[in-house]
Parts: structure tokens; C-alpha cells; sequence
């Protein structure tokens, strides 16, 4: 592990890291006790002085010169992402390892944003709290302390870069927890980190298998801030621990996105996009248009289409550049994926493509599956999957369209496919979601990222993110 700027140990031994499209193992993961996260944790609070009081320019240097180093291993390190994750090989050089030295990249530049903004003076009568005056007033962005970063399992490079990088970019020190399937990525991510002349103890790295290694991370009494990226289920435990000491906390958790196509939306422009969801990390993704809505007038020639582009896929080996659906994470995931798609046939769901294992002899392969004709109350329809499986649930009219897409659990990305333009942003102002695509699943990665109800607490991206890794600090003066 990666603790106080060395490679320590671990307490516990180590744990294979198996590569879901062959079974074989990847490589060892340290496996931390408890004391040895609380020890990162430490290293960390006594690094976060020196780290926060440097200048700004020498975070940015940091991290620009990091990413360079990312860019430079990028082969290797996008090879080893695709082995972890059984990602395809365009997805792991692209949105994994690509996007992670964009991040770095991005926060380079962040860590040079103004933190301090002047406000109006405001003059002030006399009374029992002095004298009268004209007082300033200055709004500062001040780092929040130790941040411990969870990050989740379906993006090794994009996920931990986009807490990490502004985290450092703000003057914290982080201790990140990765995904258990997944971790050796973050450890190169270290290595890179360090090589860059990233002081000790500034950025430290733990996992493990068991659930105590989190827990550890998460309740500290070192850490400040928990920034989670995960399932809200586990978001809720952390919270609760969070809440007990105060700490600040930045979730980004389930979604069960809700693609509302009316009759009059470019057909050819909803099935590629809803399509995302069978293609990108085979459906592992919370922002997956997974929960269809249809009018009825499109119903029947876009359940046609989704079922023809969902067959048409090429389920395979993620090494080959030809594959467009690689595995899920593992074999239980799998299982329970299968489950679902089960469950959705009980619930009286029409199963119009997919589900069944293709025909490789290894790996934890879903074809991509289709269920139509759905309730808004079937299970399959308000639960996350996180797999290659749509649903789709017919509707009548707008105001039907917009209830059935706000009664989730969830609000975290939802999506609207209409010809008409203006009731496109008419629905998206009433959908009760972090965010809204408008005839695309397409992203500004300068617009801010985040959930309502269930989906999350908080927003991240671009600036948003260097604001959610700061704490405000007012300063008030009297003028002269």
C-alpha cells in the first residue's frame, strides 16, 4: 500500500484481482487491517499543513505534471484497466485512462481559480454590536481538511482522478479506498502521483476485500470529508457514521435514469443513446438512460429498434477491438443481473432480446437484455440494475410522461427525446433529476454532477468540484 509516501505492507496479506472476461488473476491487492487505514489517515492530517499552505502554482505544477506521467504509461496503464475491469479496449484507453488524465489536466488549471471574491460593503448603524461603519466583506474557499475518497468499481481512472485531482487542486490530502475489484489502477495513479513530487503523506492508497478497510476510512478521526462514489445502500451506512461526527460528505450514488421519448423524437438519435446502456461498461453505469418511457404512438417501432440494436451487438472479449458489450464485474454480479432479468419475466415483462449467457467458455458474460411492455411498479423498473438491461414503459401523455419519470427513488441524469425543442427544456425543468440530456446522453464536463432524493448529496465537475472539496470562510472588516 501507499502510506505517508511509502510502499508499506500490508497487515493482512494480499487478494487476487480477477479479470472478468477470463477468469484469470489480474494480479495481488494489498489487504489492510484497520490500524494500518487509520495510519494512512494520520499520515495524511500531518501532511495536510505544509500541503494546504503551498502555492497554489506548485499544486498545479503537481498535477500537470502528473498527468503527464499518466500520459506517458498510458498503454500500459489502459491495458491493465481493461483487464481489471473487463472493460473494452476503446472504453479503457478513452473514458478510463483518457479521461483520467483530462481530470488531472482540468484540476492543474483549477488549482489556479480565484478562492476569495469580495462582496458588496454594507453599512451598518449603530447598535449593541459596536459603532456605526461601512464593513467589507470577503467569501474564501478554504480546504476542508482530510478527505477520504471511496471509489467505485466500474471506472479505476475517471472515478478516483475526479475526487483526488481537486481535492489536491484545493490544498487537502486524500486517503483513497478503492473499489475492491479493481484497485491496482489507483495504485499506479499513486506511483504517478509521487513521481511527480506529490509530498508524503499528501496522497495515500489502501484497499481490501473485507468491509472494515472502508469502515476504517470512513471513521477516522482524522478524516474531515468522505467523498463516495457507489451504491446507496452503502452510501446510507456511510452517511449515518458521517453524520455522527459532522463530517462533510460528497455521494454520488444509484440511478435509475428515466428516458422520456415522445412520439415526435429522432428515433435513429433515442436508440443510439438509450443504446449506451447495453455498450458502456455493459450497463455498470449510474447514468444509464436504463428506464424508458415511450408515448404510445413511437411505443411499438422504438421497443422494434431498441430489440434489433440490443441483438446486433457484439458480446465478447473486451481485448478485441471489435467487441462492443464486454462482461460485468464478476460472477456474482452476474448472477444477480440475471436475477433481475428473471424477476422482470415473473413481473409479467416481456423479454424481447437477450439475458442469456453467450457462448464463451470463461468470463461473466449478460447478452444485453430488453424487457417491454413494463409497470412503473414492477421492481425491475424502480431498482438499479447496473447492467445491460433497458426496460420500457408506455405512456400517454406529457403530464403522465413527467409522473411516471419523477416517481423513482432515484434523480440523478434523466433524458427527454422530442422534435419539439421547447417542450424538450419545458419537460426537463420539471424532471426532479441532477441533471437532464436533451436529445442526447452526451456531457458538459464543466456542468455540475450530482443527484437529487436517493441519487446522491452534492455536485461535483469542473468548478463544482473544487467547490465541493472547499469549506467558505467569510472575513468582515471595518472600513476606513
Amino acid at each position: 500500500m501507499f502510506i505517508g509516501g511509502e510502499w508499506v505492507e500490508p497487515d493482512r496479506g494480499h487478494y487476487e484481482v480477477v479479470n472478468p472476461a477470463t477468469e484469470e488473476v489480474v494480479g495481488l491487492a494489498p489487504e489492510a487491517s484497520r490500524d494500518q487505514v487509520y495510519e494512512a489517515a494520520a499520515e495524511a492530517r500531518d501532511a495536510f499543513e505544509a500541503w494546504s499552505r503551498t502555492a497554489p502554482e506548485e499544486r498545479a505544477a503537481i498535477l500537470d505534471r502528473a498527468a503527464a506521467v499518466i500520459r506517458r504509461e498510458f498503454e500500459a496503464y489502459a491495458e491493465l484497466a481493461r483487464a481489471e475491469t473487463g472493460a473494452t479496449a476503446g472504453t479503457a484507453r478513452a473514458m478510463q485512462v483518457g479521461v483520467g488524465v483530462s481530470r488531472f489536466r482540468r484540476y492543474a488549471r483549477g488549482a489556479l481559480e480565484p478562492v476569495e471574491r469580495g462582496l458588496p460593503p454594507q453599512v451598518v448603524e449603530a447598535g449593541p454590536m459596536g459603532r456605526a461603519g461601512v464593513f467589507g466583506a470577503l467569501a474564501a474557499r478554504r480546504p476542508v481538511g482530510v478527505v477520504t475518497c471511496v471509489t467505485s468499481y466500474n471506472n479505476p481512472w475517471a472515478n478516483p482522478a475526479g475526487k483526488v485531482a481537486p481535492a489536491l487542486a484545493m490544498g487537502n490530502t486524500v486517503v483513497v479506498k478503492p473499489a475492491p475489484q479493481d484497485p491496482l489502477s489507483v495504485y499506479r495513479m499513486a506511483e504517478a502521483l509521487a513521481e511527480a513530487g506529490a509530498p508524503p503523506g499528501v496522497v495515500n492508497v489502501v484497499s481490501g476485500s473485507r468491509a472494515e478497510v472502508g469502515e476504517a476510512a470512513v471513521d477516522s478521526p482524522d478524516v474531515d470529508m468522505v467523498s463516495f462514489t457507489g451504491s446507496t445502500a452503502v452510501g446510507q451506512r456511510i452517511g449515518e457514521v458521517c453524520g455522527r461526527s459532522v463530517k462533510r460528505q460528497l455521494m454520488e450514488l444509484g440511478g435509475k435514469g428515466a428516458a422520456l421519448v415522445f412520439d415526435d423524437a429522432d428515433l435513429d438519435s433515442a436508440v443510439l443513446g438509450i443504446g449506451t446502456t447495453f455498450a458502456f461498461y455493459s450497463g455498470q453505469i449510474c447514468t444509464a438512460p436504463t428506464r424508458v418511457l415511450a408515448q404510445r404512438g413511437v411505443y411499438d417501432r422504438l421497443v422494434e429498434r431498441l430489440g434489433a440494436f440490443a441483438a446486433g451487438l457484439k458480446v465478447g472479449d473486451p481485448a478485441d477491438r471489435e467487441t462492443v458489450v464486454g462482461p460485468v464485474i464478476s460472477a456474482a454480479h452476474r448472477d444477480r443481473v440475471e436475477a433481475y432479468i428473471e424477476l422482470g419475466r415473473k413481473e409479467g415483462a416481456r423479454l424481447v432480446t437477450g439475458g442469456e449467457r453467450p457462448g464463451m467458455a470463461r468470463g461473466f458474460y449478460v447478452a444485453p437484455a430488453l424487457l417491454a411492455d413494463c409497470g412503473n411498479g414492477m421492481r425491475v423498473v424502480r431498482e438499479e440494475i447496473f447492467g445491460p438491461v433497458v426496460v420500457v414503459v408506455p405512456f400517454d401523455d406529457e403530464e403522465e410522461g413527467v409522473a411516471l419519470a419523477n416517481d423513482s427513488d432515484y434523480g440523478l441524469i434523466d433524458y427527454v427525446w422530442s422534435g419539439d425543442v421547447a417542450r424538450a427544456f419545458r419537460v426537463a425543468r420539471r424532471l426532479r433529476a441532477g441533471g437532464v440530456g436533451v436529445n442526447t446522453v452526451g456531457r458538459n464536463m464543466e456542468a455540475p454532477f450530482g443527484g437529487f432524493r436517493k441519487s446522491g448529496v452534492g455536485r461535483d465537475v469542473g468548478s463544482y468540484a473544487l467547490h465541493a472539496y472547499s469549506e467558505l470562510q467569510a472575513i468582515v472588516w471595518p472600513g476606513g
